[in-house]
This record gives C-alpha cells, structure tokens and sequence, in this order.
C-alpha cells in the first residue's frame, strides 16, 4: 500500500531513536523523547492559495526536523508514519 499525501502534506518516516546518550548513558523506555528528524516518504502535489499554486520546498528523500507536536501518526504494514503539513517542517538537514 502507498500513500499518497493531498495539497500541501507531506509523508515522514521517524528516524531511528537513540538508545544511548553521547557520553554513554543507556536511556530507559520511558525516558526516551518522540524523535523530531524523520525522512520524507511521500509529497502531496502543493496547495491553491489565492489563486496561485503554492510549490513543496521538500523532496522524497530529504531528511527533515519538525514540530514536537504536529502531525497525525498512522501505522500501515508495522511500518509508522507521520502525517503533516508543509508548514510544520522546520528544516532540511543536508
């Protein structure tokens, strides 16, 4: 099954989390922070703002960060995936 994301929404695919911290550290389960960077997986075509069609800056396969709290999570395949909107990636990391 492949998702196909409408107007300006975009398919994230979380990053693997951090077990351990820089200096070591094991983190247990409930210490663990929902990872912000995820790769993108799908692109909706772009949204019709004031009569003008508004281009998606990002790409498949660009790895982004994005807002802590955005986005709607659906699991497809025991795979997770994050549903957002464009305006909720803050950056591309190169």
């Amino acid at each position: 099954m492949k998702l196909k994301p409408l107007a300006d929404r975009v398919v994230l695919k979380a990053l693997v989390e951090e077990k351990v911290t820089k200096s070591g550290i094991v983190l247990p389960g409930n210490a663990k922070e929902k990872p912000q960077q995820a790769e993108v997986v799908a692109v909706g075509p772009g949204k019709v703002e004031d009569g003008k069609t508004v281009q998606m800056e990002v790409k498949v396969g660009d790895h982004v960060i994005y807002s802590k709290y955005a986005g709607t999570e659906v699991k497809i395949e025991d795979v997770e995936y994050i549903i957002i909107r464009q305006e909720d990636i803050l950056a591309v990391v190169d």
